[in-house]
């Protein structure tokens, strides 16, 4: 398969990805979009003429978000609804208050380098919120999705994902020493992972689903582990950070692409062919294999 490239790069800014993208009619919903590039890609997807639904924790916060969303993009149908990820009553009953067609999911919440906490079954925290979360979230609106027949699903990854595979015989660090580090990287792998399953498995139903690095910006993602270390040449700002979501949210070159994964808004290349450190991606998050054992292993946590 062919490399897929674009005229965008790691100074695009999210509305400049959008430009001249009609979506009009289309539904999107971003997680955590009430900070960081979770609004910034809700912004640019308003942008696009789309109704825009931020799945957040505080819904106090994501309406003030929404109201300066439409007042920017003169975009009216921009909306906060209640979602925590760490919770599967909560994401049960997100989807279950959703009606009609989805159009694109962007799995963009995360947590990173917390330390050691678990959900109330157990799981290692970023891994649940990171990862299964979203998995729970994507499948219980899996005929929203695929009432569209193109629908597509967009999830935030991170060079982090280099740092560790998917340990199948112990994800939730029973048994090795809890690391916040490589908790946090592989929740990306596995973020990857289900996009490369996503796409194997509903293909058929029109979903494809892309993963990306949004690149080095300082967030509140940072809190735990002592704020951002990337050199500044290398930071970005939150429109910059939100550009590779757009890119595979709404660009017309990503129709009918998927299990691929994407920086600077462009698709990476493989680990090892890169000269820069922590740049590329690693040839065990596009494992199909891996990808299917991860699918299998969340249906079952979270049945």
């Amino acid at each position: 398969m062919a490399r897929i490239t674009t005229p965008f790069g790691p100074k695009s800014t999210a509305a400049e990805v959008a430009r001249g993208v009609d979506l009009s009619g289309r539904r999107v919903i971003v997680t955590g979009a009430s900070s960081g590039i979770g609004v910034e890609t809700a912004r640019a997807m308003a942008l696009t003429g789309a109704q825009v639904t931020l799945a957040v924790r505080n819904v106090d916060l994501g309406s003030r978000v929404a109201g300066d969303i439409s007042a920017t993009t003169g975009n009216r149908n921009v909306r906060a609804a209640r979602l925590d990820l760490s919770d599967l009553d909560s994401v049960r009953a997100f989807a279950g208050t959703w009606e009609g067609p989805l159009h694109v999911l962007v799995c963009n919440a995360g947590v990173m380098a917390l330390p050691e906490q678990r959900t109330a079954q157990g799981w290692e925290m970023q891994f649940a919120i990171n990862h299964l979360g979203h998995f729970a979230l994507a499948a219980r609106l899996h005929g929203a999705l695929a009432a569209d027949g193109a629908a597509r699903i967009v999830s935030v990854s991170s060079s982090a994902h280099l740092l560790s595979p998917v340990v199948f015989d112990d994800i939730h660090f029973i048994r090795r020493p809890y690391d916040p580090l490589l908790a946090y990287g592989q929740s990306k792998t596995a973020n990857v992972l289900f996009a490369v399953g996503a796409t194997a498995r509903w293909g058929r139903d029109g979903i494809t689903s892309n993963a990306l690095m949004p690149g080095a910006i300082a967030t509140n993602l940072q809190r735990f582990n002592g704020g951002i270390k990337t050199p500044p040449e290398r930071r970005k700002t939150p429109e910059q950070g939100a550009a590779t979501s757009v890119l595979l949210a709404a660009s017309p070159v990503l129709e009918g692409i998927g299990g691929r994964y994407f920086e600077d808004c462009n698709e990476a290349n493989p680990l090892g062919e890169e000269s820069e450190p922590m740049r590329g991606v690693a040839a065990y998050a596009l494992d199909g294999s891996n990808a299917g054992r991860l699918w299998d292993e969340s249906e079952r946590l979270v049945a």
